[in-house]
């Protein structure tokens, strides 16, 4: 009967310490409220920063599989040590042989494209459109970035082998440049050379965060013909790759097998420096979400230390609060009260405050979330408090009336009834 009785008179005990809790606190209304000032601000100030944070790391992943988790890029590298460290640029740079037998030697990879790029002028009768992007691509470049022909047709592999001059272009550059709707069949002057317009391309799935859009005005050609004009000086005759591994899973594997590839191609003697670089988008997700934890780490721990000053004004006021209720505590405490009943009641009372304050907190940064996000051009649309950070918010406010409040409720426990009684 002992065992079951002991239950039943804690929750009593808890009980009538929260209504006496909630009882001194509503008769001291303007007191309690300015006593959990700290820990408003500081809960506001902490749910608010981590809503931020994760509305701005939410955007840059949503940017990054838009951008597409398993793409590989491969770069020439001049190394900075070893013997190719002062190599001039035309032994480092890629060629297109080079790859020939990527795919073979690759089987995580599912697609490659090699890639020219340059800005120049494009012109169409008397319209002329400066610094645009002229893109050189061969016929896996759709399945790499997601982009498809919207209108006409994609480049053949005629079109790539006999480097005929033909080009697909976005709508931007189509209607800055005044052409018609269904502008295939229709002539682009590049750099002095006429080029076919055989189909207009779906615009870029890439947001604003990744994509670059001083120049969003775009012309691709078939990657032969951009190399062999570059070879001309119409066109910078430099290239890199893009290639898709198979799943986002097989991206480092497709990483390292391209990496053994080219190691072999251009004979790199093992202890030497790569004379490029392959990066996987996957890598840079993962890098980015350990920074984002960090930085939400240090930033929620220094807008926090608010909370530690709130902390501050629970423990002078409970210790106020045990001075003007001496008497009361000496009469409690002559009549039957125990010291652990005196503890809990003021625990609880210090508890309470952090936890309507933190209650609070919560709202403002509610709100203070809400404008963030409607703030225009910031990349925050996308800023809540997460579940994890509420929960937090409520632990720490809990355990911050449990710290501060545990040295005033033991003096109060401690006190002497008879002197309590006594006390003026």
């Amino acid at each position: 009967m002992k065992l079951l009785r002991a239950p039943l008179q804690l929750a009593v005990l808890c009980y009538q310490s929260l209504f006496l809790a909630l009882t001194q606190i509503w008769a001291n209304k303007l007191r309690s409220v300015l006593t959990t000032l700290g820990i408003v601000i500081g809960v506001a100030s902490v749910t608010c920063v981590i809503a931020a944070l994760s509305g701005l790391k939410d955007n840059v992943l949503s940017e990054f599989e838009s951008f597409g988790t398993n793409k590989v890029f491969i770069f020439p590298r001049r190394p900075a040590v070893g013997p190719m460290r002062n190599a001039p640029f035309y032994q480092i740079r890629f060629r297109p042989e080079l790859f020939d037998q990527l795919l073979a030697q690759s089987p995580s990879t599912k697609h490659f494209s090699r890639v020219t790029q340059i800005v120049s002028t494009v012109a169409y009768d008397e319209a002329r459109d400066e610094n645009v992007s002229i893109i050189g691509i061969e016929p896996a470049w759709h399945d790499i970035e997601g982009r498809f022909v919207l209108m006409g047709r994609p480049f053949s592999l005629i079109d790539n082998e006999r480097a005929r001059p033909v080009c697909l272009i976005n709508e931007k550059l189509r209607n800055r440049l005044g052409l018609p709707t269904d502008c295939t069949g229709s002539f682009l002057v590049i750099d002095g050379r006429r080029y076919l317009i055989v189909g207009v391309i779906e615009p870029s799935k890439q947001g604003n965060m990744i994509r670059d859009d001083a120049s969003d005005a775009e012309v691709f050609v078939p990657f032969t013909t951009a190399w062999r004009a570059g070879n001309r000086g119409a066109f910078l005759p430099f290239m890199y790759v893009t290639a898709a591994a198979k799943s986002t899973e097989l991206a480092p594997e497709a990483r390292a097998e391209i990496a053994y590839y080219l190691r072999k191609k251009r004979k790199i003697d093992y202890g030497e420096e790569d004379t490029f670089r392959v990066e996987v988008i996957d890598q840079f997700v993962q890098q980015f979400n350990k920074l984002a934890g960090a930085i939400t780490i240090v930033a929620g721990g220094i807008v926090g230390i608010s909370l530690i000053v709130g902390g501050v004004g629970i423990m002078n006021i409970m210790l106020v609060s045990v001075s003007e209720r001496t008497r009361e505590i000496g009469l409690r405490k002559a009549v039957g009260a125990k010291p652990s009943a005196i503890l809990l009641q003021f625990l609880v009372e210090a508890v309470m405050l952090c936890f309507f304050g933190g209650l609070v907190g919560l709202m403002i940064g509610q709100l203070m979330t809400m404008a963030i996000a409607a703030i225009p051009g910031a990349q925050l649309d996308k800023a809540a408090i997460p579940t994890w950070a509420i929960i937090l918010s409520f632990g720490f406010a809990a355990m911050v009336g449990l710290i501060f409040g545990m040295f005033p409720a033991i003096k109060a426990s401690r006190l002497d009834p008879i002197d309590a009684l006594r006390h003026e």
